[in-house]
């Protein structure tokens, strides 16, 4: 799941400072599930904005919405029937999906109103955290399932350092180990021949550079 929050209102508002028509659009997907971008959210922001704007003497009209996701154009199209009508957009989706709205819509400018941070899993009530860093050559099956690149503070693929005590790391003693949850792990699943195993240093160019990565599956092309 991509985790994001919102924006301070004052950037939000510096944002938009000359606009008196926008749309505040939601996302119905990851965003809503870390409660950063969906219905609730785009409420409380509009509200927030209109009344910021009254203070300031300067009304502005606002047009609130939900997409089901902003990162697929069957629901962008949802908007062509009105986008034109307004002065800019401000979305509560993740980066992926202002990115994609501003491609498609490429005549209205395009605000962000959470920052994209990471993707990760819900803990509990409140509080999510990083597990992927999508490195697009996972390795979580030589590891027990635990991600060292995300998990250990130094992304070490062969661990652990020598500055970990007490199954902490060095660099935030509120850090848990990677390495060793990944010990541990292999340990209960009587797997410990691939902690002995020196991994390979990773090939970055296949994953990180050369511009944005793509898919395509011919199966699934109409």
């Amino acid at each position: 799941m991509i985790i994001g929050e919102g924006k301070p209102i004052n950037e939000i508002l510096e944002m938009i400072l000359k606009h008196k028509k926008i749309i505040v659009a939601g996302c119905r997907g990851c965003v809503t599930v870390c409660s950063a971008g969906g219905q609730k959210e785009v409420e409380i922001l509009s509200s927030t904005i209109r009344l910021a704007r009254e203070k300031d003497k300067a009304p502005i009209e606002i047009f609130e919405t939900t997409l089901e996701r902003q990162c697929d154009t069957e629901y962008l199209e949802q908007m062509r029937n009105y986008i034109d009508e307004y002065e800019a957009v401000l979305s509560l989706a993740c980066g992926a999906g202002v990115q994609f709205l501003a491609e498609m819509y490429k005549k209205i400018p395009l605000y962000p109103a959470i920052n994209t941070n990471f993707i990760g899993v819900t803990e509990k009530q409140g509080i999510w955290s990083e597990r992927c860093q999508s490195c697009g050559n996972c390795m979580l099956e030589r590891t027990g399932g635990i991600c060292p690149i995300t998990r250990c503070s130094k992304s070490l693929l062969n661990g652990p350092c020598g500055g970990s005590s007490d199954g902490k790391c060095e660099i935030d003693s509120e850090i848990d180990c990677a390495w060793q949850i990944i010990y541990e792990r292999l340990m209960e699943l009587d797997l410990m021949e691939r902690f002995e195993e020196v991994e390979d240093i990773k090939d970055w160019s296949t994953s990180r550079d050369g511009g944005p990565r793509r898919i395509e599956r011919e199966d699934l092309k109409l």
